[in-house]
């Protein structure tokens, strides 16, 4: 590998990694490179894997450092998502697709309009504790999360991002710190399903994932302390970009 290509890894990484922990589709950058790099499909999704875990675990760290971490919650959603990437992981052995990729900026789209346009909440509302129906509707949800991220991963935080704040009534900044504990559990079982099948380049792999972690640090402590509105309006310039890239490139 020259070093131009440590480079734009290394870069690529770093955009993905922050995107990634403000909003999501980090991966509809780095799955492209990776496959440019002459990755086929699936060793480019396994691959990619490798930078998710590392990226999330600086990002869980950055969310923490600054007080935002929502525990025990957090596992238990990590732990319904990651039964449900075990499913989704054997599916996605040997991925195509065009039409996959129509349905996710769909899908995107949607999320966002249900995120911009949630109902403001109240102060008692936002200080309020979950109920048990409320969190076993949430481990619910996230078995299917799983399912979805095992398979692909690419946009699967505009899906929990969707979940945590319209479901579950969560600020932006906790939906994310949830969001990227949650990813950082599941990926682990998605990690062993891609290597156990030899879908995975652990060099290019590791050097992605430096730059992931670099940005997932940094937009874990930037983001953390943000308003809803700022995130909004991040999270709405990337889901119209991804999906239009997704639906027309």
């Amino acid at each position: 590998m020259d070093v131009l290509n440590i480079f734009f890894l290394l870069f690529a990484g770093l955009i993905a990694g922050f995107v990634n922990t403000v909003a999501g589709g980090g991966s509809l950058l780095t799955l492209p490179l990776l496959i440019f790099m002459g990755l086929p499909p699936s060793v480019a999704n396994g691959t990619n894997r490798v930078a998710i875990f590392m990226q999330n675990i600086f990002a869980t760290a950055g969310f923490k450092s600054k007080g935002v971490f929502v525990f025990p919650y957090s596992l238990w959603l990590g732990l319904s998502a990651t039964l449900g990437a075990y499913f989704g992981s054997k599916m996605a052995i040997d991925i195509s697709g065009d039409v996959f990729k129509k349905i996710l900026s769909v899908i995107m789209i949607l999320v966002l309009i249900t995120i911009i346009f949630k109902p403001k909440l109240s102060e008692e509302d936002k200080k309020r504790e979950l109920s048990l129906k409320e969190e076993i509707l949430g481990s619910f949800l996230f078995f299917f999360v799983g399912i979805y991220g095992g398979f692909i991963q690419a946009g699967v935080g505009f899906i929990m991002l969707a979940v945590l704040s319209r479901v579950q009534d969560f600020s932006l900044a906790k939906a994310n710190s949830i969001k990227v504990f949650v990813v950082l559990i599941y990926t682990m079982m998605a990690l062993i399903i891609f290597a156990s099948a030899g879908k995975i380049n652990w060099i290019l792999g590791g050097v992605l994932g430096i730059g992931n972690a670099a940005g997932g640090w940094m937009a874990g402590r930037w983001s953390a302390d943000r308003p809803d509105k700022t995130i909004k309006i991040i999270l709405s310039v990337v889901v119209c970009i991804m999906a239009i890239r997704l639906w027309f490139f």
